[in-house]
């Protein structure tokens, strides 16, 4: 595995760079439930495979879509996951990785990025991760409500830590010894 440092080296072109192009500008925000409108985060993967030089073939949601009407079981916010899923395995096989900036919002911060030599390592924007979407994430968001107290708590762990023992300041238990939510202890999806 190679680490890459230089995120701007994979999002933007050469001639983007050498025009001074941010890359703010080549990110699509899209909210936790979806897209404003139907074939703006399609669209806008497109237009990035045709910056750097390929023809996007099938860079479209629409069988999602399709599958997404007769799926009965489907919640508010699997849908953008279910897009952003299809569309990373649509242009692994153009050359590129479709990658999120982690920014610690409720909003996925999509980045097409052209494939380098090994998995995209160790990239940051304004001092956060940037990965490729289906890696695991470096940092794990824990939310849930007190069963004693109802108090909303907030954990930001690095991936490799737990909540073992963990307690709420009211001195209700949460999680056991190995990291697991109590009976009663419902955590926020």
């Amino acid at each position: 595995m190679i680490a890459v440092t230089e995120l701007e080296e994979l999002v933007l072109t050469t001639g983007e760079r050498a025009s001074g192009v941010r890359v703010e500008s080549v990110m699509f925000g899209m909210d936790w439930t979806g897209e404003e409108q139907p074939g703006l985060l399609a669209a806008f993967v497109a237009g990035r495979v045709r910056a750097f030089g390929a023809e996007p073939t099938d860079v479209d949601t629409d069988v999602v879509y399709r599958a997404a009407e007769a799926d009965p079981t489907l919640r508010r916010g699997d849908f953008p996951v279910r897009q952003l899923d299809h569309l990373s395995a649509v242009l692994a096989d153009l050359g590129c990785t479709l990658a999120v900036w982690d920014n610690g919002t409720d909003t996925y911060e999509v980045l097409v990025a052209l494939n380098g030599e090994g998995e995209l390592t160790g990239l940051m924007h304004e001092g956060l991760p940037v990965r490729a979407w289906g890696s695991e994430p470096e940092e794990t968001l824990v939310s849930l409500n007190c069963p004693g107290c109802s108090q909303m708590l907030v954990w930001e762990l690095p991936a490799t830590e737990t909540l073992a023992d963990e307690s709420c300041d009211c001195g209700a238990a949460l999680f056991d010894a190995t990291g697991r939510p109590l009976p009663g202890v419902t955590l926020h999806d």
